[in-house]
């Protein structure tokens, strides 16, 4: 049996959304604005790797991350990540501001992945960053435009044999697919863009 989960994260105010999958299919929902009361939900479901969309680690250099960039050769446009400075002092960086709050409260049960533990290693459980419209992208076997993002989404995880009927909000649908992304880190069919420095982001295999 595998258990995986997956978080969709907001700023303050709307918080974090998060989805469980056992054995690939829907197993629960969960809402919070608060990170412990997030990690405490997520330990309580059982999971053992945890999908996040955030950045897991702020930018160093350059005008991207080299995750960043690698979605962007592949088609796929994301917010690039700023520098610590930068994210600290302008108000639309909350959000992310938020999920390293997040990761930092993950890291005692769900240390963050950095690439070199595989999927038989990580029995403790671990937590790695995800993005949604790339999941999707992958899944669907092509690049979507965002524009149809909801139905796209919602179709590609009822293909994938994942009940919706419970997920009522688009961000529910994207910690779905942060979830397909730990689920399938799981069983091993999983790639990944980034580097240590800066961080990886996690996608179902291609």
């Amino acid at each position: 049996m595998t258990l995986a989960a997956g978080i969709d994260v907001g700023g303050p105010s709307k918080g974090f959304h998060a989805v469980a999958l056992r054995d690939g299919e829907y197993f629960g929902k969960f809402h919070s604005t608060d990170t412990a009361g997030m990690s405490a939900w997520v330990q309580r479901t059982g999971a053992l790797a945890v999908g996040v969309d955030a950045p897991c680690l702020w930018r160093t250099g350059g005008r991207m991350r080299a995750a960043e960039r690698g979605l962007a050769n592949l088609g796929i446009r994301c917010f690039a990540t700023p520098c610590r400075e930068t994210a600290e002092a302008h108000p639309f960086y909350a959000w992310m501001r938020n999920g390293r709050s997040l990761y930092e409260s993950l890291s005692g049960r769900y240390p963050l992945l950095d690439g070199s533990v595989a999927p038989a290693e990580a029995a403790e459980g671990v937590c790695f960053e995800t993005y949604p419209q790339a999941v999707a992208c992958v899944l669907a076997g092509r690049l979507l435009s965002a524009r149809n993002k909801r139905s796209d989404r919602r179709g590609l995880l009822e293909a994938a044999g994942i009940r919706t009927g419970a997920l009522g909000s688009l961000d529910l649908i994207d910690a779905a697919l942060c979830a397909v992304a730990a689920h399938r880190y799981l069983l091993g069919d999983y790639s990944m863009l980034g580097d240590p420095a800066e961080g990886f982001i996690f996608l179902p295999g291609a």
